[in-house]
């Protein structure tokens, strides 16, 4: 069989039906050896029975999910290609025919774009047309290098065998956006073309909520890029710290009549042990992700010159420095009999001893952590 029309289905009973109707006829008018298949998730409406009268085929996923059941019927479908495209009857399954192209010319997944195709009055809300969307397309698009401008069309098509070698895995809307990230990862071939999108057929409100899917479509954007997530953002933080820290640590900075003293110096030592931190988490979410297939294994060639050793071996120095800057300051502190010390001075000794040997206590537990998470 070349094509599985794939619609995910939960109580959809209104629209059902002349969704299967236009995606049976676009086979017929086409001579296309295909099916129509239904991936119910627990509806409790006629659905399944409208389905089955209709001439589709029902399979039912029971866990819970939009990501569940598009997943399931992935798994199940027939043909050589599949055609995801929701039951409400938003999206025209009559016009399906630039997917399939796309598809025969070799594509592993081919995306609709429906701010290109054309978006009817009323079928998409402001917020989700003008900020949610194109942000969320953005995002993608930046960190993970790809061309789509319309990350969450849920009209599109796929060969199955290329998408089922990702081993997608969420359960809920976010599915929409692993399924480019991954396939972006693997450096699929990836097309887009113009569909459109009609208002809603259903009376009853949407299964989406903005608010709880935009976000975990987001939260989803940067698990999957640990750079942007934590890389980037640990390097600015300790960049930052480092400056301002070498800046203060010899003496006041009067800058435009505005002085800069320890508290500003304790302030930039904050952020090189928290840019620290971070670069720590993103070496340590990297190796997890190498070890248990997170992210595909040929972005991860570089976790080999990742040394354990290196790591326990630095986090000990710094600790052995931490401690000699604290004796430095104990025999300042004695030399005046144990009195009140002046601020300004003992903490510019006392501050980096601080910074040396916490980061050196957490390089140093850190290398063994990496030993672990590289045991397979």
């Amino acid at each position: 069989m070349e094509l599985t029309i794939l619609m995910p289905c939960l109580n959809e009973a209104e629209t059902l039906e002349i969704c299967i109707l236009k995606a049976k006829r676009f086979l017929e008018d086409n001579n296309i050896d295909g099916e129509v298949l239904v991936s119910d998730n627990g509806s409790v409406d006629n659905s399944v029975e409208i389905a089955r009268m209709r001439g589709a085929r029902v399979i039912h996923a029971f866990e819970k999910g939009y990501g569940n059941a598009l997943r399931y019927g992935c798994e199940n479908a027939y043909g050589k290609y599949v055609i995801m495209g929701d039951a409400d009857d938003s999206y025209n399954f009559l016009n399906l025919m630039p997917f399939l192209e796309k598809l025969r010319e070799g594509n592993d997944l081919v995306m609709g774009n429906r701010f290109k195709g054309g978006i009817a009055k009323g079928a998409m809300p402001w917020s989700h047309k003008y900020i949610g969307n194109p942000i969320l397309s953005f995002i993608g698009r930046m960190f993970f290098n790809s061309r789509i401008g319309d990350f969450h069309c849920g009209l599109r098509g796929y060969n199955r065998e290329s998408i089922h070698r990702l081993e997608l895995k969420t359960s809920g809307m976010e599915y929409a956006s692993e399924m480019v990230v991954m396939a972006e990862l693997n450096h699929y071939k990836i097309t887009e073309v113009p569909t459109t999108l009609d208002k809603d057929g259903r009376s009853r409100a949407p299964h989406l909520r903005s608010f709880r899917d935009g976000w975990r479509h987001l939260k989803f954007l940067f698990m999957y890029s640990p750079n942007w997530l934590f890389l980037y953002p640990g390097v600015i933080l300790l960049l930052i710290g480092l400056i301002g820290s070498v800046v203060l640590f010899t003496g006041q900075l009067n800058l435009f009549n505005v002085v800069f003293d320890i508290h500003t110096f304790l302030y930039f030592a904050f952020f090189v042990i928290a840019g620290f931190n971070v670069i720590d988490i993103f070496l340590l979410v990297k190796l997890y992700a190498f070890n248990h297939n997170f992210l595909p294994q040929k972005t991860m060639n570089w976790n080999k010159g990742i040394k354990e050793d290196l790591f326990i071996f630095c986090g000990a120095i710094m600790t052995v420095i931490g401690f000699a800057l604290s004796i430095v300051a104990l025999n300042v502190w004695k030399n005046t009999d144990y009195s009140s010390l002046m601020p300004e001075t003992m903490m510019r000794i006392v501050i980096p001893s601080v910074v040396f040997m916490l980061i050196g206590i957490q390089s140093l537990f850190s290398g063994f952590f990496m030993g672990i998470l590289k045991v397979k």
